[in-house]
């Protein structure tokens, strides 16, 4: 097996902070460019199903994942590093992503693997798996279980399963384009007909207003029952279980966003990028029920 590892195309970005602000953007889109080349020229998907072997391996690593994670949670004496793109990281990020990588070595050699923290192996490979071990750094870090582990497979280049771990609650949720399940019980998004009765989803509202127009954003708050900052990974576990009804994100990394696409799909939903563009290639999200999802972008992007 040939594996190439490219860190530089694949730094990654958590929550941009108010230094360097423009520097930062510009790394984040030139990264998620290089990204969308490279894992995102999609096929035309065969509708066979995935082996069962894969569902129930994507279970393993967001189990073992999850002892790595539990113990570090909470500890006030747990360090965090900032990163050269002024993102925090954790022992819990790397060893998590560590231990993943490991178990997909020892079990699929010939897959490829994009990771957050350790860059990219054999990214043209047939199936690849997408890490993002620590999805919400600063709300672990802060002992806040608004946070989560993120895991993808690709097959030729299209998103096929995912999974949303929250290790602390012990919620996992797994979908592949056609279902998705919470704790292996079937699970959709909640039929909100109308903005006025739906409840929106966000990270943080300062990278709304540093990567995306926020007036259309207000104007969307303004429209709906309830918005809150119930976000990272967090939010779109809300989305696809019935607590939320629109979840989105300004800006992305594909380790971010690739993961979800199956989930939102599989549990009845709609996910584009901010202008409606495909989730596969986007570096920002906006995730929403089939009747909600069109009226959400018209009103971000008016």
């Amino acid at each position: 097996m040939t594996v190439r590892t490219d860190s530089s195309a694949l730094s990654p970005q958590d929550f941009p902070r108010a230094n360097g602000e423009a520097r930062q953007r510009e790394t984040i889109l030139d990264s998620n460019r290089a990204n969308g080349r490279m894992l995102s020229e999609l096929k035309p998907h065969a509708q066979q199903e995935l082996p069962r072997e894969l569902v129930d391996f994507i279970r393993l690593l967001a189990e073992q994942s999850a002892e790595v994670i539990r113990p570090l949670f909470g500890r006030r004496d747990l360090r965090v590093d900032t990163k050269d793109d002024a993102s925090p990281v954790t022992e819990a990020d790397r060893r998590a992503e560590e231990v993943m990588r490991e178990l997909i070595r020892k079990r699929y050699p010939s897959h490829g693997i994009v990771g957050e923290e350790f860059g990219t192996e054999a990214a043209d490979a047939e199936f690849v798996w997408v890490l993002d071990p620590i999805d919400g750094t600063v709300s672990f870090t802060s002992s806040c279980p608004l946070f989560g582990t993120l895991i993808g497979l690709l097959h030729e280049g299209r998103p096929r399963l995912g999974a949303i771990h929250q290790p602390m609650l012990e919620q996992l949720c797994i979908g592949d384009g056609r279902r998705a399940t919470l704790n292996g019980q079937a699970t959709s998004l909640r039929d909100t007909t109308s903005l006025e009765h739906a409840t929106l989803l966000t990270t943080d509202l300062g990278t709304v207003r540093r990567y995306q127009d926020d007036r259309g954003f207000q104007r969307l708050a303004a429209a709906t029952r309830l918005f809150r900052t119930w976000g990272d990974c967090y939010g779109y576990l809300l989305l696809v279980t019935g607590g939320a009804d629109i979840m989105l994100d300004p800006v992305m990394h594909p380790w971010d966003l690739l993961p979800l696409i199956p989930i939102i799909e599989g549990a009845g939903g709609v996910i584009t990028g901010w202008s409606g563009e495909k989730a596969s290639k986007a570096t920002s999200c906006v995730a929403a029920s089939r009747r909600l999802h069109a009226r959400v972008l018209e009103i971000l992007n008016s």
